[in-house]
């Protein structure tokens, strides 16, 4: 895929990224030769590969999901300037 000179400008712009006209021509080869590089990863049979989400299969440690509420309450409020069973007073904001 040939990239111009101004989808260079383009996408520049919208990268909000100010370049010169020397700076595009030479992005225009490189944008030109990753794209081209792309296009030669589109020959490559991959029917019969099933997709990944990483490349080493990796299994999670997985935890009892228990829900507790700590039993830290205390320390989690004591700094509060306002506090009641445990939990935090704030200012009324809709009425």
């Amino acid at each position: 895929m040939q990239v111009d000179e101004a989808t260079v400008q383009r996408i520049a712009r919208l990268a909000r990224i100010k370049i010169t006209t020397d700076e595009a021509k030479a992005l225009q080869t490189e944008l030109t030769g990753i794209l081209n590089w792309v296009e030669q990863l589109d020959e490559v049979d991959t029917a019969a590969i099933e997709p990944m989400t990483r490349v080493v299969p990796i299994a999670l440690p997985m935890r009892q999901d228990d829900v507790t509420d700590g039993e830290i309450a205390d320390q989690v409020t004591r700094n509060a300037p306002q506090t009641e069973d445990d939990f935090f007073v704030v200012p009324k904001v809709v009425e």
